[in-house]
This record gives C-alpha cells, sequence and structure tokens, in this order.
C-alpha cells in the first residue's frame, strides 16, 4: 500500500494566509511518516482562471481541481481537509476579474446584462463560479458539526468577553418577517416514486409557454419542492418596517445570504434597495438605466457608476439619494466612516453571521455614530426567521447568555449532493409576467406548479433519498456517542419538511434507539427547547437541513465560543473517505484589511488545527498506519496546551497574531511528540525539534512581533503573489530553519 494522501485546499483570504504559516509544518512534521500532503488551489481567483483557459499562457493555466475534488470525494480515498472559501458575489466576482487582468490574465468581463447569445454564454459560464460553487462539489456526505471537547471545556474556563448585556429597562429589537405570500406559505413538495427527468416552464396567461430549465434528473425516491416570493408583498413587507423603524427610532437592517443564495437573495436585495430609496432612484429611472446601475448589487453600483453621468447630474442624484435619509429611518452600519450602510452591498452582512451578532450585542447594530443602536432585523421569508426571533425574545426575558455556563448545540447537517435550498441555484428564477410556472415530469405530467404575477422568485430544490437515510443514521450515531437529544428541525406544516419527516420516521425504524431521546419539532419549538437546555448547561444536537445547518453551526458557536471558526466539521463522505472543514470565512476580509494595513493577522487557525487530527485518524485507520495515530493523538494534546497557554491569536498589532500561533502550535506538537514513549523514532526526531523551539522562543516570537506594524504587500487580495505572502507570513528565520530542516 503507498503514502496516504491528504487534500488540504488552498482557498481564499485570511485563511489563505494562515496556510502560508501552517502547512510547512504539517508537511515537516509528517515528513516520512506515509503520509504525502498535497494542495489543490480551489479558491476564487483558482477557479475563474481554470473556467477560462482561453488565451492564457500554459504557466497561467490551472486544472479543474474543483472537478478532481469533487471525483474524489465520491471514492474511498478521499480525505480532504477543506478550509473557508469566498462564495462569490457579483461585486466580488468582478473585483476578482479586474484583479486578474491586471496581473495579466486575459480574463473576459462579466456581462452583467447580455446583449447578445454571445454574452449570455459568457454570463452562464462565469455563473459556474459564483456563489456556492465549491461546497455542493465536496460535499459528498452530510455534516458532523460541533465543538471539540477540549475547545469548548477551554472555552467554559476562559470565556470571552465579547458578550453584551441586554438592557434591563427593555430592548426595542425584534426580528421582522413576512405574513405571507413568501416562500414558507406557497411551499409545496413530493416525492418521485421512479427516476425522471423533469423540466420547468413558464406558461403565460395567453397560454403560451418558455422553457425555463429542462434535463433535471431526478432518482427514485428524490424530494423535490417549488415555492415563490410575492414580490409586490415583499416589496409592501420592507416598506412597512420602514415606517416601523420610523415610530420605534430604531435602525433597520435586512438580513439574506445573496453568497449562496446567488439568484434569489440578491433580488430580494435589490428590491430593499429600490423600496428604502425610491423617491431618489424613481426620480432618476431614465438616467441610472442608461448608466446600467443594478440595485441587486446594492446601493455601491449605483454610486458607482454615476461616474458615467456628466458632473450636474451625477451631483444632483448624489443629493437626492442623501436627502433619503432624512425621512427615513437610519440603516444598520457595516462601517460608520465611511458612511457603508447595511444596503451597499449585498455580500457585507450575511445573516449566519450577522444574526448572531446582534444577539451577543444585546439586540444591537452599529449606527452612523459608530454607537450601538436597538435594530429591527428584516428576514422576510418565514422558514428560518422565527428562530432568530424566538432568541432574542429569550434574551429579552432571561438576559444574556453566559459563555461559562452554557451547553452546546452541536448539528447534524442534511447536505449530501447538494441537499435542499442551496441547491436551487440553476432552478431559480424571476417570472416574465402573469402565469405559471410548472414542473413536469418525462411523461408531461405535472409535478408541481406555481402562480406567478411579473417579477416572482420562483425555485425549486430537492435532495435524493440516499442523503437522507445516510443523515438520519449520522444523527442516530450522534445521539448514542454524546447521550443528548437530537432535534430533527422540521416543520410538518411546511410543504418540504412534511415530505422529510415520511422518510425520517421511515429511516428512524431501521435503527436501534432504545434509550435515546429523538424527537421531531418545528424550528421554532427546536429553538425554544434548545435555549431552555443551554441555560441550564445542557447540550442537544440539532439535526436539520441545509440552510439551518449554515445558520445554526455559526449562532451557537458564536455565542458560545467567541467565532465559529473555532468549530470542527467532520463530514464523514457516503462512499467512505472524509472531508474536515474548517472554522468560518465570514470574519476573514476584515482580517486581511487589518493585515494589509498593519502587518497583524489574527485569524483564529484553531479550526484547522481541530481538523487534522481526524485527518489524521482516517489515515490511521484505512492504511494502518501507526504514527499518524500517534501524530494525531499528539497533536491533539498539543491543541490543548495551546489553549490552556491562550496562545491564540490577539486582536491588537504588536502583540501575538496567526503566526505566532502556528509556532506555538508547533512547540507544544513536537513537546508531546517528545513526551511519549510509542514510537522512539519520533520520540528521538522531535526531542530535538521541541528543545530548539524551546530554547529559541524569545528570539522566534522578536522576529515574529517585529514583521508588525508597517503596511504589507502581498501583490493582490484575491490573487496574491505566493512569494510574497509566503514571506510576509514566515518572517522568522530562525522558527523557519528548524522547521524546513525536518
Amino acid at each position: 500500500m503507498g503514502n496516504a494522501r491528504i487534500i488540504w485546499t488552498k482557498i481564499d483570504e485570511a485563511p489563505a494566509l494562515a496556510t502560508f504559516a501552517l502547512l510547512p509544518v504539517i508537511r515537516a512534521y509528517t515528513k516520512g511518516s506515509g503520509i504525502d500532503i498535497e494542495s489543490s488551489d480551489i479558491s476564487l481567483s483558482g477557479r475563474i482562471i481554470a473556467n477560462f483557459p482561453d488565451n492564457l499562457t500554459d504557466d497561467q493555466k490551472i486544472a479543474d481541481n474543483l472537478g478532481k475534488l469533487g471525483a474524489l470525494a465520491k471514492t474511498p480515498e478521499a480525505n480532504i481537509i477543506k478550509l473557508p472559501n469566498i462564495s462569490a458575489s457579483i461585486p466580488q466576482l468582478q473585483e476578482a476579474i479586474k484583479e486578474l487582468q491586471d496581473h495579466g490574465y486575459a480574463i473576459p468581463d462579466y456581462p452583467e446584462e447580455p446583449k447578445n447569445d454571445e454574452e449570455a454564454a459568457l454570463q452562464a459560464r462565469f455563473d459556474k463560479v459564483l456563489g456556492s460553487a465549491v461546497n455542493p462539489v465536496l460535499r459528498e456526505g452530510n455534516s458532523d458539526r460541533r465543538a471539540a471537547a477540549s475547545v469548548k471545556k477551554f472555552a467554559q474556563k476562559n470565556p470571552h468577553k465579547m458578550m453584551k448585556d441586554w438592557p434591563e429597562s427593555g430592548s426595542k429589537a425584534r426580528v421582522s418577517h413576512m405574513d405571507g405570500k413568501d416562500f414558507y406559505e406557497s411551499e409545496k413538495s413530493t416525492t418521485v416514486e421512479k427516476a425522471t427527468d423533469v423540466k420547468i416552464e413558464f406558461v403565460g396567461t395567453d397560454g403560451k409557454s418558455t422553457l425555463l430549465k429542462e434535463g433535471v434528473a431526478l432518482l427514485a425516491g428524490e424530494v423535490i419542492d417549488s415555492s415563490v416570493m410575492n414580490v409586490a408583498a415583499l416589496r409592501a413587507f420592507y416598506a412597512g418596517q420602514i415606517e416601523e423603524a420610523t415610530k420605534d427610532n430604531v435602525l433597520l437592517s435586512l438580513h439574506l445570504k445573496a453568497t449562496m443564495m446567488k439568484i434569489s437573495d440578491p433580488i430580494m436585495f435589490g428590491h430593499c434597495v429600490s423600496v428604502y430609496y425610491k423617491d431618489a432612484l424613481d426620480k432618476h429611472a431614465d438616467a441610472l438605466q442608461e448608466i446600467g446601475a443594478n440595485v441587486n448589487n446594492g446601493l455601491t453600483d449605483v454610486l458607482e457608476k454615476l461616474d458615467r453621468l456628466p458632473a450636474a447630474k451625477k451631483a444632483e442624484i448624489e443629493a437626492d439619494i442623501a436627502a433619503v435619509y432624512e425621512t427615513h429611518p437610519a440603516l444598520a452600519m457595516v462601517d460608520s466612516r465611511k458612511g457603508i450602510t447595511n444596503l451597499h452591498v449585498l455580500n457585507n452582512v450575511i445573516i449566519d453571521a450577522s444574526m448572531p451578532n446582534v444577539v451577543r450585542d444585546g439586540g444591537k447594530m452599529w449606527n452612523n455614530d459608530d454607537a450601538l443602536q436597538d435594530v429591527i432585523a428584516m428576514v422576510p421569508d418565514r422558514s428560518y426567521a422565527t428562530i432568530y426571533g424566538a432568541i432574542l425574545e429569550d434574551c429579552q426575558a432571561h438576559g444574556q447568555f453566559d459563555p461559562s455556563t452554557m451547553g452546546s448545540v452541536s448539528n447534524v447537517g442534511l447536505m449530501a449532493q447538494k441537499a435542499e435550498e442551496y441547491g436551487s441555484h440553476d432552478k431559480t428564477f424571476e417570472a416574465e409576467g402573469e402565469g405559471t410556472i410548472r414542473v413536469l415530469d418525462a411523461s408531461g405530467a405535472v409535478l408541481l406548479e406555481q402562480t406567478v404575477e411579473t417579477g416572482d422568485i420562483f425555485r425549486m430544490c430537492q435532495v435524493k433519498d440516499a442523503p437522507i437515510r445516510d443523515w438520519v443514521k449520522l444523527a442516530v450515531s450522534r445521539a448514542k456517542a454524546s447521550g443528548s437529544p437530537a432535534i430533527f428541525w422540521l416543520d410538518k406544516n411546511r410543504g418540504h419538511d412534511s415530505e422529510i419527516i415520511k422518510k425520517v420516521e421511515k429511516y428512524l425504524a431501521e435503527h436501534d434507539t432504545a434509550g435515546l431521546d429523538i424527537r421531531t419539532m418545528k424550528p421554532l419549538d427546536a429553538m425554544k427547547f434548545s435555549l431552555e437546555r443551554i441555560r441550564k448547561g445542557e447540550d442537544t444536537i440539532s439535526v436539520t437541513g441545509n440552510v439551518l445547518r449554515d445558520y445554526l453551526t455559526d449562532l451557537f458557536p458564536i455565542l458560545e465560543l467567541g467565532t465559529s471558526a473555532r468549530m470542527l466539521s467532520i463530514v464523514p463522505l457516503m462512499n467512505g473517505g472524509g472531508l474536515f472543514e474548517t472554522g468560518a470565512g465570514g470574519s476573514a476580509p476584515k482580517h486581511v484589511q487589518q493585515f494589509l494595513k498593519e502587518g497583524h493577522t489574527r485569524w483564529d487557525s484553531l479550526g484547522e488545527y481541530c481538523a487534522i487530527v481526524p485527518s489524521l485518524e482516517l489515515v490511521a485507520e484505512n492504511y494502518k498506519n501507526e504514527s499518524a495515530a500517534l501524530l494525531a493523538e499528539t497533536l491533539d494534546a498539543g491543541i490543548t496546551s495551546y489553549l490552556e497557554n491562550a496562545r491564540y491569536p490577539s486582536r491588537k498589532v504588536n502583540e501575538i497574531d496567526n503566526r505566532g500561533s502556528s509556532f506555538y502550535l508547533s512547540m507544544y506538537w513536537a513537546q508531546a511528540l517528545a513526551a511519549q514513549d510509542k514510537d522512539a523514532t519520533l520520540k528521538a526526531k522531535f526531542t530535538a525539534v521541541a528543545k530548539s523551539l524551546a530554547d529559541n522562543e524569545e528570539k522566534i516570537v522578536e522576529e515574529l512581533l517585529a514583521a508588525q506594524g508597517a503596511p504589507v504587500d502581498i501583490g493582490g487580495y484575491y490573487h496574491p503573489d505566493s512569494e510574497l505572502a509566503e514571506k510576509a507570513m514566515r518572517p522568522s528565520a530562525t522558527f523557519n530553519g528548524i522547521i524546513d530542516a525536518l
């Protein structure tokens, strides 16, 4: 049997920078142990380059690494450590393209509004890179996401200090959602008995049909659903919340996920922009249309394109936009110093990262005076808005959570094979008129249909039977291993969930569940149940679909641990391999900005450290590799020392940052290897390494700190220069010498 292979993904932003510091250590420590650590570029820039080899030189071209990893994920040999990547919005895609062009790559511009078939084909080609392009390809298994025991224990012993009290005098904060005509209300679902292909078509009131999509292959037992967001009702909802926020004198904010839900949510975002700034945008509609301003990309897209107008006209529009703030409620701010509001850029405020902060900050967000203020958080669709409403109401009644005593909510998430809403991108459409959008099978029979009005948002999603069966199996396994209640967050009154409940009941019968507490609750009740247990210090397993998996695995870790980047995410792949996901990248852009400005990167690689442990354990199991088992065991001990000695990155410049953290992790890992007696060769090797690192600790720390305090040039944001980035992230010649000598 040859060497085991672990694939380390090259991705974006702060986790990519951290890789330059950490990966050399991993390769050095595993060298000679029958393990090959390979890197695979699936970054946003890498995906663009791979998708557009035309006109590129041979040394510029990159293979379709994502496709290769997707194929590997379906094999028993898969062992992939997947760091958080950018789920690109259109503005991010355009920025990345511009940077690549500046670096000499002949990548074409993205055509926002295709004017011919050629541009439409080009847009479709770029769409493969947009949004959640990576995760559906690699996630050939369901998610087991939780805090490692050592991490949770440390968090309770050393609680983070970011929690702010909820005001005893009362809070006006609340979550608002639509009461009707949303995705939740309109959802219809069915399970297909036999394999078939379906197509989606629009039929107007005149009887004329337009094919929207064909060739959607369904397997026997697959669940499909369709739903519609009525945009007239959506716009009325936004208008009503503007009035409510004005009346209550609170901030107004919008919480969507325009990155993952890359078709539907930008449209919903755009409607909010156009309703809030209606007076100014309607007044200048012709001029804005002429310059191609697109509110779906946020107010920034409008403001930036004003440069295409005569100076006087530009100034007039800017003045009218500024005047809106005089009569409308204040918006939550992303950056008050730069005047960037919640509605400026669609990917600045992402619901799974933003709503936990509202809870953490006592029901408040930042206002234009850089102060916290009560907020109305708009989450238009009711499918999951109620869970956020419940946690805000719980805090209003019982006060802030205490990280030193609160229990945990881990997650078993249904996500394999593009399960559920996040797989709806290529089946989401804006209705071209009044009529019906319907889903037909190969025989022409109508499986699902929805009545639509012009501009309504239709989406269809699907989930295969095998992932559901595997998901139930994983839930039972976790309930047995942990002894905690496992709650399926499913609503029998929602079309999709009612079909899933039938399958859950069917597949639970295949397992011995005696003595286990396994229940099904609608999300609102499941949230209340989990919160009651959390406040008692008790643990609960949430068993959820794909979107709720995403939401909850940010919400609870941010409250419990201070960040979701410290979570352990194990994905047992359905064909026998393993995918190990690390942390969450929602705050990664701010980390890069700080690094470029002052040479300090506060990204915490604890998620990566933790993911390496089960990855090595998988090698040990599959290859009967005792060295891998020992490396995993000692790394786990090193992580414990890392936490106990508080060697995680500081937020402040000229204090320990990610590079210092990786040094200390290396030292503690070496010390654990030196202390063990199971492998004499490794003991002798790392006794010397541990001594060198300890003897040179002061010098190494000085060299690492000396690299901080000044701007850093790494040659790019989306496509940094590897040599510059490595130099910046490995500034200690002493540390490098010890590691490279291995």
